[in-house]
């Protein structure tokens, strides 16, 4: 049996959100040990299906990690030391995600080898059911040429050992397909990956292209990498509530509606990222998994769903066995 701890009190709606998320994730899932770390007397009504950690505080959303380190009786720092006092499988959070980021690296420190954590997140495609994983979201401002490469091994690992994949395809999210497109961190990450053989690397490829359902991979460093991330989720919405405007227009358009609503219904539930529950640090000794801020029951219950896939497939000593075999697969 897994063991998820997990804090309560970073979401931006609360322990609301958080408890609902966990009788949700509680309802498709029994054969899993919870430790919930936050207000007792806001967690009662959940006294029965997880032991509860007491904690005092909420780390604010601008916090960086000192700031969090400091903070003895957070909730978030109070979870990342249960889960390293219990030797936990996984940990969750909807709070600050520098904060949490940040302190959960330290805490647990990065795999021998590995320059910088990523975070990492799987993106609906063109091909359905298919979904390609993106690297780095937003862990990182800067970064290197050898911290890219890092990131298209530590995403082509996932995905092979996850996803079932034989050989994923691996791109470099650019601003062309060209070779020498890019910025110049960009460029030479290319070129290490060229230089290497790497398997499965394909090159570059644009951020319309991207999610056409032929990348698998899609690597890049944390500032683009975030930008692209936030630009999908505004594009989700916007078409989502755009479709609800067209079909409102009059009688004609709302029969429309109701005659195509299972193919509506199936869009939309493709491009709900809230169903991809959260995004995941790579590159830490742990699974650590990221909630959206904003998320709601039914987000966070599905951020609990990736911790304990990644508990399962033991993601963890997947990557530190596949970054030491020297061709990363």
């Amino acid at each position: 049996m897994k063991t998820i701890v997990v804090d309560m009190m970073g979401s931006d709606h609360g322990t609301a959100a958080t408890i609902e998320g966990i009788k949700l994730f509680l309802k498709r899932n029994d054969d899993v040990k919870l430790i919930l770390v936050g207000n007792p007397e806001e967690l009662a009504p959940l006294q029965a299906v997880g032991e509860i950690v007491a904690s005092s505080e909420i780390v604010p959303m601008e916090a960086g990690a000192m700031e969090v380190i400091r903070m003895k009786k957070s909730s978030m720092l109070v979870a990342i030391n249960t889960m390293i006092e219990r030797n936990a499988d996984a940990i969750v959070s909807a709070g600050s995600t520098g904060g949490f980021l940040s302190a959960a690296t330290l805490k647990l420190k990065l795999i021998e080898g590995v320059e910088r954590a990523a975070l990492m997140s799987p993106f609906p495609t063109a091909i359905r059911g298919k979904k390609a994983v993106v690297l780095d979201i937003g862990a990182n401002n800067e970064n290197n040429p050898t911290q890219i490469v890092q990131f298209a091994k530590m995403g082509s690992i996932f995905a092979k050992k996850i996803y079932g994949l034989e050989l994923p395809k691996v791109f470099l999210l650019s601003n062309g397909s060209e070779e020498k497109k890019g910025s110049p961190e960009l460029k030479e990450a290319h070129q290490l990956l060229k230089a290497e053989a790497y398997p499965g690397f394909m090159g570059n490829v644009e951020a319309r292209e991207a999610l056409n359902g032929v990348a698998d991979v899609i690597v890049s460093g944390g500032f683009a990498g975030n930008i692209f991330l936030k630009g999908c989720e505004g594009i989700f919405v916007l078409m989502n509530n755009l479709i609800k405007t067209a079909f409102k227009r009059n009688i004609f358009t709302k029969i429309g509606y109701l005659l195509s609503k299972g193919g509506f219904d199936d869009l939309k539930t493709s491009l709900n990222y809230k169903t991809y529950g959260g995004a995941m640090l790579l590159g830490v000794n742990g699974v650590v998994v990221k909630a959206h801020g904003s998320s709601d029951g039914f987000s966070f219950s599905y951020a609990l769903e990736v911790a304990l896939k990644m508990a399962r497939a033991d993601v963890v000593n997947l990557i530190k066995e596949g970054l030491n075999d020297a061709s990363g697969q």
